[in-house]
């Protein structure tokens, strides 16, 4: 499993990101951010907020409501990667993530939402959210960093994640038992031009597919590498 401290991870690319909400998680994620050498800016009503900001924190803090536009454009959501809906309440994370997907086209677009039944909608609607459990600001990273992979459920009391991942072109053409035997994972369905799949026996990996998995916790990280790179046979 990564640890919390993922800003020690540099990419080569700067990019913009947009941040709603400067509580625990917000300016952790943000502060990540502009330890990584990214544009960061982060919005929030209550300017006592800014201050869980590190001193050297050197992104932008943007004062005001997160689903107002004129605010959002002080943000510069229009130059964003991905944005982030974290504040306490699901009306306004809704708000501001459909309006940032909606009006400004941001595709990699996270909201923490805590009704699970209201989160499942948002999902559909192409909108990343995060399960109560799993609010932790590594699992948000996850969704807002380009990535082939997505933690969509975390069990704290079991220690157990579900994976979404897309396999890399190596994989291409294995069956999903011969994943699941080489990887000791269990894969629940796969997602393919929009519908789900469960018939596991006589289904091999395509381009595109998506492989909901079931994982222990303690080897979410390592299963994602897994993927990245040529299948280990066995002999």
């Amino acid at each position: 499993m990564e640890a919390e401290n993922t800003g020690k991870k540099v990419y080569a690319t700067s990019m913009h990101f947009v941040v709603l909400g400067s509580g625990r998680v917000g300016a952790r994620i943000a502060q990540t951010l502009d330890e990584q050498g990214h544009s960061v800016a982060i919005i929030d009503s209550n300017t006592e907020a800014f201050r869980k900001l590190p001193t050297d924190f050197s992104g932008q803090k943007v004062s005001g409501i997160g689903f107002d536009r004129e605010v959002l454009e002080r943000a510069n959501i229009e130059e964003a990667y991905a944005f982030a809906a974290i504040s306490n309440g699901d009306n306004t994370n809704i708000l501001a993530a459909r309006i940032a997907r909606e009006t400004f086209g941001i595709d990699r677009v996270v909201a923490r939402i805590y009704d699970i039944r209201r989160a499942e909608i948002y999902r559909k609607l192409g909108i990343n959210t995060t399960s109560p459990v799993s609010w932790t600001a590594s699992e948000m990273l996850r969704q807002m960093l380009p990535n082939d992979s997505q933690v969509v459920y975390c069990d704290s009391v079991y220690q157990v994640k579900i994976l979404r991942v897309i396999p890399s072109e190596y994989w291409l053409g294995l069956s999903l038992q011969q994943i699941q035997k080489l990887l000791d994972i269990k894969i629940a369905y796969i997602g393919r031009d929009g519908e789900a799949y469960f018939n596991l026996s006589t289904l091999v990996v395509q381009q595109g597919d998506e492989l909901i998995c079931t994982v222990p916790a303690e080897r979410a990280a390592e299963i994602e590498r897994a993927f990245k790179r040529p299948p280990q046979q066995e002999d």
